[in-house]
């Protein structure tokens, strides 16, 4: 396993403020689209339309800035460093809302069915899988333009955000299995 020092790429304590930008501004775009695009495209149903919407973007935000600063963020190393802010922030929240975890515990964000990590990613599919029988039933041109925005924010996020903005930098790379997923922890 490669360490802190073996890293090749600038690992950072405290993130740059456009890099927190980036990562939030996607993650909020996305959100934001893919509720709109869910009421937007299953508006035959009347209310039940806005519903829906609604019920995925307390999902989407509620696992993203709730959940993880409850359940992972405090057994995240950024969360112990004083002055320390991560790639999302989160951990300067999950400092006010709950007490230290375990290092070891870091890991299980990727264990179980509905670990921190799959709630994420469904948190970033649900829209997209939504509106593609939406766009079949009930076309609209805001619906291809929505979901190939969100297919976009989705190939951002893997293809750029990850990769150059935020995994490749953290400091916590080295216990986390997503950046292990991607073979980021020797970049």
């Amino acid at each position: 396993m490669a360490g802190p020092a073996q890293a090749k790429a600038k690992l950072y304590k405290r993130y740059p403020l456009p890099n927190i930008l980036t990562y939030n501004g996607a993650t909020v775009l996305h959100f934001a689209l893919g509720g709109a695009g869910i009421v937007v495209g299953y508006s035959f149903w009347g209310w039940a339309s806005i519903a829906l919407g609604a019920a995925y973007l307390a999902f989407a935000f509620g696992e993203m800035y709730v959940g993880m600063p409850l359940t992972v963020c405090p057994n995240c190393a950024y969360y112990r460093w004083q002055g320390s802010v991560c790639i999302s922030g989160l951990n300067i929240i999950a400092r006010r809302l709950a007490p230290a975890g375990k290092p070891d515990d870091f890991a299980g964000r990727a264990r179980g069915p509905l670990c921190a990590n799959n709630l994420y990613l469904a948190s970033l599919a649900t829209p997209i899988l939504a509106l593609i029988p939406a766009t079949l039933v009930n076309f609209s041109w805001a619906l291809p333009c929505i979901l190939a925005a969100l297919i976009g924010l989705l190939a951002f996020r893997v293809l750029v955000i990850f990769p150059k903005l935020a995994c490749v930098h953290c400091q916590a790379k080295f216990a986390c299995p997503q950046a292990g997923q991607m073979g980021l922890r020797e970049l």
